[in-house]
């Protein structure tokens, strides 16, 4: 376990007139009130907020923040530490009680769901963030801290804290520039996701150790030699990629392990600017570069502001050599990131400049502000924090990042919401291309309007960035509500006739205020609308406005009539607070039990039932969502699809129908897609499965197999 002196050892060591007076008192009251805390592991609980204070000490962080480390959950474990937010800033100022609150999760608030919590302190986290940007950096040593001690927690909790991490945390971590910590939370993450997997790349790695370091002490010991030949004085590095960065590379090219070339990489850093692209020179006259693998990050920095160049070259054995050449500081703003920024005095605020580069973090605040949906609100997340990048121009030169996968579209929206809305075309490079068409580093866009245009339902399927795809269904929201109340008053006027009412008359009667605040709506345009979505029929309209025996008598009959005809819903979903409706499975996710899901209201087909984080559920009106859950006491088996990468070879077929068979799956239908040049097969199964924990196991049992590379549930 890490001392307390050596965490002031390390803060002294970066800045002499640190105080750590604050962080002596922090540590104190911390294991005071956390004294008789235990963790899972057995260990007392004062390990980890130490274990989090010496992460954020290496990160070279102020005394305010490594304070606030020492601190970070002694609000969060209220019930047992009696620690108020005023209490905290009375003890230790305005700032460390300022960090600590927005480090705390939500866990008082009463939500409807656990995804509704999560999601709301994913919120929570992400405008502290924007606030302070001390606040995601705690928040990172806290979760890196529980990744390394992942292993005391029960199977299914790994495996959901593994899957938020590789979503939500690593990106942000690759985000914020701060490398080190993005890949030791992937590979912790992947670990315990695919441990199979894993393990194969580890194993690969660790036989071919010794090879290895023979073949990087060879190629630096070359590019050594050519450097001091031109009197540059340099170091040169050579190191092996972190493992999910290499099983992300042989997934997405389709490539076996050994075919992967660039396993290790190389570093060359030096003093200037200058010296960098005279050694990238040096390089290419020695090895000859591969065309489109030259990368210019001096000139052009990622968002992070990392910077470097990105060549590869056929190297000295004629196997391709990623080489990566920076300076010193260069160096350790890829190192830290936003961290190498942070100024070290107290009191003194962070450059605007820097900040500025981090605009991205104020833009994920604004692109999420609107959204009600915990599903859409972390799948938009996921989306804003999409690491890979490109890098576009205006017609009048400026810079635009936009993630990869971008289209026109996407781009208009980024200019103005009315430039995307008025949005009737694109010229990229002065020729007009489709909306639809993704665009690349270096294009020139320019966007072409109308006046009186209008979005497009179709953009959904092409749009890549949050803002656009938030706009684009805010319109389609708006139109959808216009028709609704035409709709909904249509079938009202028809309905109330019927119980010779007036429809127009009883509008503007007190009653229907009433009713409006009954049904828990705002105004009775709402009530009209919802009427035209299918949540509200005209009849429980009609019921709360007829006199009370009138609607005594006719509830009534009604109950005769139904009597003996309803009965206990014999579906697997049922919909709140709705009896005998249609249910149906959407076919583009396949919902299964044990999977988060939501019901859509659709005209004519009843419930729709899609899984939380389904593209086309997301695309839908959020006006005609409606809660549905998993009847527990029906049983049955759900169709699945999954997809199965492998290196082909004699019985692999047999093995993966034996493996199916023996977890009690039955397979409905079974495709298969080989490359006769590289030997690789998908295999695409669609088998019948209970729940998620039955599907788990055949793909846990699945990855087991000989030469299987990768097992996935497809979405659709």
């Amino acid at each position: 376990m890490i001392r307390i002196n050596d965490i002031i050892d390390k803060v002294l060591e970066v800045n002499p007139e640190a105080d750590t007076d604050i962080i002596n008192r922090a540590y104190i009251y911390s294991a005071r009130v956390h004294q008789g805390q235990l963790r899972l592991s057995g260990e007392p609980y004062l390990t980890h907020p130490l274990e989090v204070a010496g992460i954020l000490a290496e990160m070279n962080l102020d005394s305010v923040s490594i304070a606030a480390g020492l601190l970070h959950d002694v609000i969060e474990d209220a019930e047992e530490t009696q620690v108020t937010p005023e209490a905290l800033e009375a003890m230790f100022g305005k700032g460390v009680a300022h960090i600590v609150s927005g480090v705390t999760k939500i866990s008082v608030l009463p939500f409807s769901s656990a995804q509704a919590r999560h999601a709301e302190s994913i919120r929570k986290m992400i405008l502290a963030m924007a606030d302070d940007i001390r606040v995601i950096l705690i928040k990172l040593a806290d979760r890196l801290h529980n990744m390394r001690t992942l292993q005391y927690h029960k199977p299914h909790k790994r495996k959901e804290i593994a899957k938020e991490t590789l979503d939500i945390y690593a990106p942000i971590a690759g985000r914020l520039g701060i490398y080190w910590i993005k890949q030791e939370l992937e590979d912790i993450a992947f670990m315990n996701l695919n441990y199979g997997e894993y393990s194969k790349i580890k194993s690969r790695l660790n036989k071919g150790q010794q090879e290895a370091e023979k073949y990087i002490q060879t190629v630096k010991t070359l590019i050594e030699k050519k450097m001091e030949a031109s009197k540059l004085r340099c170091e040169v590095l050579g190191r092996y990629k972190h493992v999910y960065s290499i099983y992300q590379k042989m997934i997405s090219q389709g490539l076996s392990f050994e075919e992967i070339y660039d396993v290790i990489a190389f570093r060359i850093i030096l003093s200037s600017i200058p010296q960098c692209y005279e050694a990238l020179g040096i390089l290419h006259s020695m090895w000859k570069p591969i065309p489109k693998k030259f990368k210019d990050y001096i000139a052009v920095p990622k968002p992070n502001m990392y910077q470097s160049l990105h060549t590869t070259v056929i190297g000295p054995y004629g196997e391709r050599v990623e080489i990566q050449i920076r300076t010193w500081e260069m160096d350790r703003v890829a190192k830290s990131g936003i961290a190498a920024h942070w100024s070290y005095k107290e009191g003194k605020a962070m450059d605007p400049k820097i900040l500025e580069r981090f605009s991205w973090i104020q833009n994920l605040v604004e692109n999420q502000e609107h959204i009600k949906d915990p599903g859409e609100f972390l799948e938009n997340v996921r989306i804003d924090l999409f690491p890979d990048e490109i890098y576009v121009f205006t017609p009048r030169g400026e810079i635009k990042s936009l993630p990869k996968g971008a289209t026109p579209i996407d781009f208009a929206y980024m200019i103005h919401t009315e430039v995307g809305n008025q949005c009737t075309g694109a010229k990229v490079n002065g020729r007009m291309v489709p909306l639809r068409q993704e665009l690349e580093t270096g294009n020139i866009v320019e966007i072409i309007t109308a006046k009186g245009h209008h979005p497009s339902k179709d953009w959904l399927n092409f749009a890549k960035t949050v803002k656009a795809r938030t706009k684009i269904r805010q319109w389609i929201k708006a139109q959808e509500k216009e028709r609704s109340i035409s709709l909904g008053r249509e079938m009202c006027e028809k309905a109330f006739r019927k119980y010779r009412l007036n429809f127009a008359d009883q509008v503007k009667s007190p009653q229907m205020d009433a009713v409006v605040a009954e049904f828990g709506l705002k105004s009775l345009e709402d009530l009209i609308a919802n009427v035209g979505y299918g949540k509200i029929t005209p009849l429980q309209v009609i019921r709360k406005l007829l006199p009370k025996p009138e609607a005594e008598e006719d509830a009534l009959l009604t109950k005769l009539l139904d009597k003996g005809s309803r009965k206990k819903p014999k579906g697997g979903v049922i919909v709140r607070g709705m009896d005998d409706i249609l249910v149906r499975f959407a076919k583009c996710c396949r919902p299964v039990r044990g999977d988060a899901i939501t019901g859509y209201i659709t005209r004519g087909y009843g419930v729709t039932v899609h899984r939380t984080h389904c593209i086309n559920a997301l695309k839908m009106n959020p006006e005609r969502q409606i809660d549905v859950e998993w009847n527990p006491e029906i049983t049955e088996t759900f169709p699945v699809k999954i997809r199965v990468q492998a290196l082909d070879r004699v019985g692999l077929l047999a093995d993966l129908a034996a493996n199916i068979s023996k977890n009690s799956a039955n397979i409905l239908s079974a495709r298969t897609d080989t490359r006769k040049d590289d030997a690789q097969v998908t295999l695409f199964f669609t088998i019948t499965v209970g729940n998620t924990t039955h599907l788990e196991q055949v793909l846990t049992d699945i990855r087991k197999i000989k030469n299987v590379q990768e097992v996935v549930r497809m979405d659709r």
